[in-house]
């Protein structure tokens, strides 16, 4: 062979080493019908971005464990419609996602569906939801509008769900996250047995600015009820921990929060309009050997309307939990059939709140 023809060789064999050795290049694609996504789905990469035509799709889609990747609306205006189907989404382990301006409903299990494929001590980092509408899940049953599971830094803003089984958003031993800005309907017909519910070793979470509305029988609960199998971290001692809810107005259902098995809360600022049997729930509904109980709750600086004709009284406190470390402060309190009979009773003394004077 050559000097020449050996030197060429060698320079191709160079190239070919450095591609096969370089990261693939992220790209930005368009599907424009359900065939197209269908097509696309087992092809995206890491740091992919996939936008989706305005129309109808039909539910069933699944992605696994592809980081940074971006799902989201072509026009933003006009979000493609995900319809039936038992999920419309179901993500697992996909680190950095971030999905935007997408529109479910008529699922039959959840709505949306994100996890850690099971390894219950590798929680995926930096999910992104926003602008996503969910409805009309379920409708009876354990079905979610959207579910998380093992998730961490997670954020959810101005996402709008109605009508669903279980859950409007469960999140199972997940931390570090904030949902905000979000409104959450309850419908007709549909079981809802809480609006967003952290359990199952969820710590540090913040729900502030929502809107929940007629949200079921408990339109927030930190805590919950987990199997032990579900817990993340495995072996975790508490269902939930360091949970604020600030800032949210909260109008019927029955009642406006309930505290299970969370063990450090705060319940600050929010705005709580007639529910329709108690004010608040303290129950511990996990009574597992060791299993920390339900109490070291701060409820401050909230205004709450109720009529007493439906409350008689304020809080339903279960066996097990902790109801004395429960702390008031400064909450504004009117029964507005019975302004007389706004002071309530509770697991301990109030200090400076205000009863029977209307909200501004």
């Amino acid at each position: 062979m050559s000097p020449l023809l050996r030197s060429v060789r060698m320079r191709l064999s160079l190239l070919a080493l450095l591609f096969l050795s370089s990261p693939l290049v992220a790209a930005t694609i368009e599907v424009r019908d359900a065939a197209a996504l269908r097509d696309v789905l087992p092809r995206l990469t890491e740091g992919d971005i996939l936008r989706i035509a305005p129309g109808e799709y039909p539910g069933g889609s699944s992605v696994s464990n592809i980081p940074d990747l971006t799902v989201e609306a072509l026009d933003p205006e006009k979000p493609p419609h995900f319809e039936g189907g038992t999920q419309a989404w179901h993500f697992s382990r996909c680190p950095g996602l971030k999905l935007r301006h997408l529109r479910c409903s008529g699922q039959s299990a959840n709505g949306i569906n994100l996890d850690d494929g099971g390894q219950r001590d590798n929680p995926v980092a930096g999910v992104l939801l926003e602008h996503l509408s969910v409805s009309d899940i379920g409708p009876k049953g354990n079905f979610d509008g959207i579910k998380c599971s093992g998730l961490k830094d997670l954020r959810i803003s101005h996402c709008e769900i109605s009508g669903w089984g279980g859950q409007a958003i469960d999140f199972v031993g997940c931390s570090d996250a904030v949902i905000s800005d979000c409104k959450i309907t309850g419908k007709e017909g549909f079981s809802q047995h809480t609006g967003p519910q952290f359990k199952g070793g969820c710590r540090n979470i913040t729900i502030e600015r929502c809107t929940l509305i007629n949200a079921g029988e408990r339109p927030i609960q930190a805590g919950g009820s987990t199997g032990a199998d579900y817990f993340r971290p495995a072996g975790a001692n508490y269902e939930a921990k360091d949970i604020m809810i600030r800032d949210n107005r909260i109008e019927g259902g029955t009642c406006a929060c309930a505290f299970t098995g969370v063990r450090g809360a705060e319940f600050t600022g929010n705005t709580i309009v007639r529910p329709v049997k108690w004010i608040f729930r303290i129950l511990q509904e996990t009574t597992t050997k060791g299993f920390l109980v339900c109490g070291d709750v701060k409820i401050s600086g909230n205004t709450i309307t109720f009529r007493r004709e439906q409350v008689g009284s304020e809080i339903n406190i279960g066996a097990g939990a902790d109801p004395g470390s429960f702390v008031f402060f400064g909450n504004k309190w009117l029964a507005e059939d019975r302004p007389q009979d706004s002071k309530p009773t509770l697991p301990s003394p109030e200090k400076d709140g205000v009863y029977g004077a209307k909200p501004e």
